[in-house]
């Protein structure tokens, strides 16, 4: 073939797959990206689709008290393209307005309107309009821009929330002189009881354009999204939660005058969760927290599981984030990040201290080491590492020979230390896997951390090259160094100490019952290991259980201010080594169970850049167990709404049980604020010589919520009007 014959071939393919191109371009543009444009141009009335949100379930603690429901909200909306196409059907022989340049609205000249103007200016304006029926309100008109070249008309633009009925009446009357104004009634969340479980509960997020499907554009003409949960059961329950989908279809003329609705199907309401709180001991625990800065706790029925109470300080109000929060607002949430209020601390790790040494006096029964004795010399070397007793960091002396029974009790570090060793550092890791640590459990909550296990698999992943050295075991085996804990973690494997070895997942939702009351998730105990089976003989588990006891009962015990008049207590406390905002630093721990003979409760309290765990967390873990055991006498404990709590940094030695307990566990909470007392007794059982964790979970970035947009200058400003509450 000629090289000019084929030159001419190429040009001519390449005209043609140009042409196809340009034509493609045309008709994708006159029949997706315009196709409602051209639709509404054809004389005659028309449908127009909705899409309305289902309804949120509602969630309720164990009892049936109610933590989150829905209020009934009035809302007016705009279809920014139906009253932008009504004002230039009605300008049409105006030659000073054009139609706006394309789909998007974007002007081409001087003279063409832009949509706010077309909102708000004239008098025959929607703003205007509604201001004459005393019902505008302030709005941010770059929002309102920018949603319209977004959005379209796909999605509303949502302009007042805040209508009582009467308000709402008086649009209806006047809806079908406003073009393009939809009225809904759409349920809001609200939270009855404030901050109240509010780690528990967690928060919502309004919807955005990513929300909304590929699909919906052609389905529907007005879409309304589904608010999302973002932190909580709202968020790890979300899916069972939200109700299905609306549709409703209304009739309007060629102007976009409303006629009628032609079809509706109903919003659906989405499964009630009943959660296995008691809100009382909720706000039990999380009054008697207050009074430490910065501190996590959790409650649990030793026999099931269940989670009766998880708390964790500061708090923050999910109230605030309906229908959006205040920029000034989530500032002030951020602005220090050592408080962090969005971090459920009770499923963040932390360092255990000498709280892990239960999970060591478990590893040991399991390889039938429960009656073997060791002593304490003050320390046990390792190299150059020297791994002390605190009776020895106090210069005090040494504990001598120990059982493990008394080894708890005094929380003797050698003892141990050397047991850790004695049966290696393998067996020490499936010991502590087998009550939980190293492994999150489970639980219906977002975020829950793993925590660290030196010598486990994820750790030596974490750590290629990584050895366990007699001196890291030694670490583990008195909960320093890398290992790492959450509170959740050490009250389950405390909960299965209490039961006799039965290790039950802990769970925070307890059913959930759709709107035709079907069981969508079923209240069922799940047991995970029963230790018993798993090699401890009872006799063996039982010397656990009484060095716990002792802990609290005995002279000498670390536990004794957890110490309950007729009921007996078993405990164990922890004083951890670690750093905050860079300087050394101490976390304090109490794990415990009671009663003793047929325990129903285990509870766990964290305080963070605290004393000793007897010191700090003795006095919280007791004042709890009164407020349990006062309610299963018969004492009904306190339930009102909470305020978020703002906590402290500020270091705690010492915290006072008050002299009239049962009024401090029926106190105002505004009166529950740190205290800090002197130091007194032993400064608990932190280990010399051992490298301080460093990791921090002070930092957890919550996602951006919905914020409520400022009031600029182009936004009409009009007095808000008192929002609707309804019960």
């Amino acid at each position: 073939m000629e090289p000019g014959y084929r030159l001419r071939l190429y040009l001519l393919t390449a005209l043609v797959l140009v042409g196809f191109g340009a034509l493609l371009t045309r008709l994708h543009e006159f029949q997706i990206l315009r196709r409602n444009e051209f639709l509404n141009l054809v004389p005659g009335n028309r449908t127009v689709t909705v899409r309305e949100p289902g309804i949120r379930g509602e969630i309720t603690d164990r009892n049936g008290i109610t933590l989150a429901r829905n209020l009934r909200r009035y809302e007016v909306s705009f279809n920014l393209e139906e009253i932008r196409d009504a004002f230039l059907a009605q300008h049409e022989d105006d030659r000073t307005i054009e139609r706006l340049a394309n789909e998007k609205g974007l002007p081409r000249k001087r003279e063409e309107k832009d949509i706010v103007s077309i909102v708000k200016d004239g008098k025959e304006s929607t703003i205007e309009r509604l201001r004459a029926l005393g019902l505008a309100k302030n709005f941010k008109a770059s929002d309102l821009r920018t949603h319209f070249l977004t959005h379209g008309g796909l999605i509303p633009y949502s302009y007042r929330t805040d209508l009582d009925y009467e308000q709402f009446s008086k649009v209806a009357e006047h809806n079908l002189a406003l073009p393009g104004v939809y009225l809904s009634i759409r349920p809001q969340r609200q939270y009855p009881y404030g901050s109240l479980a509010s780690h528990i509960i967690g928060y919502l997020k309004q919807w955005e354009k990513g929300d909304v499907p590929e699909s919906a554009t052609r389905k529907y003409n007005h879409y309304i999204g589904d608010e999302k949960g973002i932190a909580g059961v709202e968020a790890s329950m979300d899916e069972i939660l939200r109700g299905p989908e609306g549709r409703k279809t209304i009739v309007k003329d060629e102007k976009g005058r409303t006629i009628r609705m032609s079809d509706y199907t109903k919003p659906g309401i989405g499964a009630k969760l009943q959660l296995t709180i008691d809100a009382r001991k909720q706000y039990l625990l999380e009054n008697v927290l207050r009074r430490a800065g910065r501190a996590s706790g959790v409650v649990m029925d030793v026999n099931t599981g269940e989670i009766l109470a998880m708390a964790s300080v500061p708090d923050y109000d999910p109230n605030a984030f309906v229908p959006s929060i205040d920029a000034k607002r989530w500032k002030a949430y951020n602005e220090n990040k050592r408080l962090s209020p969005f971090t459920n601390r009770a499923i963040s790790a932390f360092t255990p201290g000498s709280t892990m040494k239960v999970a060591t006096a478990v590893s040991g029964a399991l390889q039938g080491m429960a009656s073997r004795s060791f002593s304490c010399d003050g320390y046990v070397a390792y190299g150059n590492h020297k791994v002390g007793c605190w009776l020895y960091n106090q210069s005090k002396g040494s504990h001598g020979t120990l059982n493990l029974s008394k080894a708890l009790q005094q929380s003797c570090n050698p003892y141990f230390n050397k047991l850790a060793n004695t049966i290696g550092w393998k067996a020490m890791v499936e010991g502590c896997q087998m009550v939980g640590i190293g492994k999150r459990t489970g639980v219906e909550l977002p975020k829950e951390e793993a925590g660290i296990l030196p010598g486990s698999r994820s750790w030596r992943a974490a750590n290629p090259g990584g050895v366990m050295t007699p001196v890291l075991t030694a670490f583990l085996s008195i909960g320093q160094g890398d290992t790492m804990a959450t509170p959740l973690q050490l009250c389950a494997m405390t909960a299965a100490i209490a039961n006799g070895g039965k290790y039950f997942q802990p769970r925070i939702v307890r059913k959930a019952v759709s709107e035709e009351g079907l069981d969508v998730l079923q209240d069922k105990p799940k047991l995970l290991v029963d230790l018993i089976e798993s090699g401890i003989a009872a006799k063996d588990f039982e010397l656990i259980r009484k060095g716990m006891w002792m802990a609290v009962n005995s002279p000498g015990g670390t536990a004794s201010k957890v110490r309950m008049p007729k009921i007996e207590v078993a405990a164990k406390t922890g004083t951890a080594q670690t750093t905050d905002n860079g300087q050394k630093s101490n976390n304090s721990w109490v794990i415990s169970f009671a009663p003793y003979e047929k325990p129903r409760y285990a509870v766990c309290v964290l305080v963070q850049n605290a004393g000793s765990g007897g010191k700090v967390c003795g006095p919280l873990v007791h004042l709890i167990y009164r407020g349990l055991f006062a309610q299963d006498e018969g004492l009904k404990l306190p339930l009102r709404p909470q305020k978020e709590f703002g906590g402290n940094t500020e270091r705690i030695e010492e915290i006072q049980l008050p002299d009239d307990i049962l009024a401090a566990i029926s106190a105002d909470p505004a009166a529950d604020t740190g205290t800090a007392g002197e130091t007194g007794e032993e400064a608990g059982e932190v280990a010399a010589e051992i490298t301080p964790s460093t990791q921090n979970h002070e930092t957890t970035e919550p996602p951006t919520p919905t914020l409520t947009p400022e009031i600029d200058d182009e936004g009409t400003v009009i007095p808000r009007a008192t929002p609707v509450s309804e019960p």
